[in-house]
């Protein structure tokens, strides 16, 4: 039923109750020539609408949608002739002018293709920012109670001049230089690409986090409609083929394990091609934007990293580094409020040489602890957000690991790639761990309560015994502001409970985790200039409130406290700015020796 209509105001957006004129026009458009054929994908990770009865790709447009988007595919075909008899007017040859209106057909088919991703029964109102959402929010196809129907000819962020004007930025930004290309479909398993010496970069499937080929037919159906005639092979079925995805879906192979053993064996078998076809002079390049995190008996490993780097590993390359790539948008839907990647962590690869060595468990280790705080603290000079920083870890260890031909165990069996994980990541906590020595007791014992407790009450003989541990006293916490005690209970003060007028000049007992919370009250409150007159006063132990701010991330990550962790990575994703705006002159820069007081 039609509940409201959205015009364009005078000064704004007007919402309209309707009347029965507006709903007679709005169901007076009659049934689509052609309509997609095609069932919805029963099962999806992120939601399906198909149990509420969408479950045939026609059935998630309205008449009208339908009407609408098939006219425009229509007209792609009647442009591409309009194209093409412009050309020979224009003087180019028949072959010539025929491939210039197919091209031009084609990036217009991408804009119809687009279109139907805002022209759905799915799409939502953004009320917010008063625009219509398309279907993708995220990769699923969810139930949607109140949808939006957006007008193709408004000035709506759904309109065809919208959309094509996205094609067209995207063909501006292409790198054309007058040398003509070719590109190749091919199996990635069976690629034999008959060329030497090919640099290789790579975003290869994400174990069992996505089934593209499902959601491909949304979009699909409407490309093939408009590019099976000239494009035959590339559209010869009805739908995106399915069976040959790899990916570990249960549902497709019969079960978890089998499921497990296609992705294994299948991307063994195409990074083993691709390992036959590269440049032993320059390292592949494989993008993974992978975070899954799953406690095992050793330790935390990743289900997805662990299968994918097993193939890795069995194909005969080595991880020779890792380049964390700022790649994702922060305002994506699955990222806000979310502990999402804000990064791409790309795996440099190289062949392992013949004669790799072995070694034991113990020398691994040893190599491990030797070269990890290098590696991590490279990262963090980097400013790499917290929320990437596990991910990003691997590639360090994975590198250790890989440029042996195999690891023993104590009892002389070989040590799995989940075993390697599982000791990287433990590696990865005792680094962090070791950085606690910069911080004065106060913050030690601020650290470990909140490991336990985090901002919630505990009780005052746990936090008295801790504190005598840590070198320090609850009567001391409470008085450096970390902390209130009452009616035997202790709990840590949030960011936003600090005492707004705080000077660190004058305070006499200043801590490692004050700074940290200030710098986070100021960036949530009064934003990144505030923080950095602040980060200005600091001087030089503002980065260890950063280093803080990394520990404090693990540790809430850790305990499924993504509330405390979003604050965390926020204060360090906003470093450079915050540290940018403290060197300006408009800064107040109090950098006066400060120092930490000692119990």
């Amino acid at each position: 039923r039609l509940m409201a209509i959205v015009c364009e105001g005078n000064r704004g957006r007007v919402y309209l109750s309707p009347n029965g004129e507006h709903e007679r026009i709005a169901e007076g458009a009659g049934p689509s020539e052609w309509r997609p054929i095609g069932d919805v994908p029963a099962r999806l990770t992120g939601g399906t609408c198909v149990p509420y009865g969408l479950d045939e790709w026609w059935k998630l447009f309205t008449d009208r949608q339908l009407v609408a988007l098939t006219t425009f595919s229509d007209l792609v075909s009647e442009a591409r002739e309009q194209v093409r008899r412009d050309a020979v007017e224009a003087g180019l040859s028949d072959d010539g002018a025929s491939a210039y209106a197919e091209a031009l057909k084609t990036f217009l088919s991408f804009v119809v293709s687009r279109m139907s991703n805002g022209h759905s029964t799915i799409c939502r109102w953004q009320n917010a920012a008063d625009f219509v959402g398309g279907v993708f929010a995220r990769q699923a196809i969810p139930m949607m109670w109140d949808y939006a129907e957006a007008n193709p000819f408004s000035d709506s962020t759904q309109n065809w001049t919208g959309q094509l004007m996205w094609v067209w930025k995207c063909l501006e930004a292409l790198p054309c230089q007058g040398v003509a290309g070719q590109a190749y479909q091919m199996d990635a398993a069976m690629q034999r690409t008959g060329f030497e010496n090919v640099v290789i970069s790579t975003d290869p499937p994400y174990y069992d986090n996505i089934g593209y080929a499902d959601l491909s037919d949304f979009f699909y159906v409407w490309l093939r409609r408009m590019n099976v005639a000239t494009s035959d092979s590339l559209f010869a079925t009805l739908s995106v083929p399915k069976v040959e995805e790899l990916v570990a879906t249960p549902h497709r192979h019969g079960g978890k394990e089998p499921a497990e053993r296609f992705f294994l064996e299948g991307m063994e078998q195409a990074l083993h091609a691709m390992y036959g076809n590269m440049s032993h002079s320059i390292p592949a390049s494989i993008y993974y934007a992978f975070k899954q995190s799953e406690a095992a008996a050793g330790g935390v490993v990743s289900t997805g990293w662990e299968k994918f780097l097993d193939a890795l590993t069995r194909s005969g390359l080595a991880v020779g580094g890792t380049w964390p790539i700022r790649t994702e948008l922060g305002n994506r839907p699955n990222t806000l409020g979310a502990n999402a990647l804000a990064s791409s962590i790309i795996l440099v690869c190289r062949p392992r040489p013949d004669d790799a060595p072995s070694a034991t468990r113990r020398e691994f280790q040893d190599q491990l602890r030797s070269q990890f705080p290098e590696a991590l603290g490279h990262l963090q000079r980097s400013n790499i957000a917290p929320v990437d920083l596990a991910q990003a870890s691997i590639g360090p260890g994975m590198r250790i690991f890989t440029e042996y031909r195999e690891v023993l165990n104590a009892d002389g069996s070989a040590m799995t790639v989940r075993e390697a994980l599982a000791l990287i990541n433990a590696t990865l906590d005792e680094v962090l761990a070791e950085q606690e020595g910069d911080f004065d007791p106060d913050s030690r014992w601020a650290l470990t309560w909140f490991e336990q407790h985090g901002f919630d009450e505990g009780e005052f003989g746990d936090a008295d015994t801790l504190s005598k541990a840590k070198g320090t006293s609850v009567e001391g916490v409470v008085q450096a502001g970390l902390a209130e005690a009452s009616r035997g209970d202790v709990r840590l003060l949030r960011a936003s409970e600090l005492d707004e007028d705080w000077d660190p000049a004058a305070d006499q007992r200043i801590t490692v985790w004050e700074m940290a919370h200030h710098l986070i009250r100021l960036l949530e409150s009064e934003g990144e200039s505030a923080a950095a007159e602040l980060a200005a006063a600091l001087g030089s132990q503002a980065e260890t409130a950063r280093d803080l701010a990394y520990r404090l991330y693990v540790v809430s990550d850790r305990m499924k406290r993504p509330a405390d962790a979003r604050q965390y990575n926020g204060l360090v994703q906003s470093w450079p700015e915050i540290m940018r705006l403290a060197q300006l002159p408009s800064a107040t820069a109090r950098q006066s020796g400060l120092e930490f007081a000692e119990e």
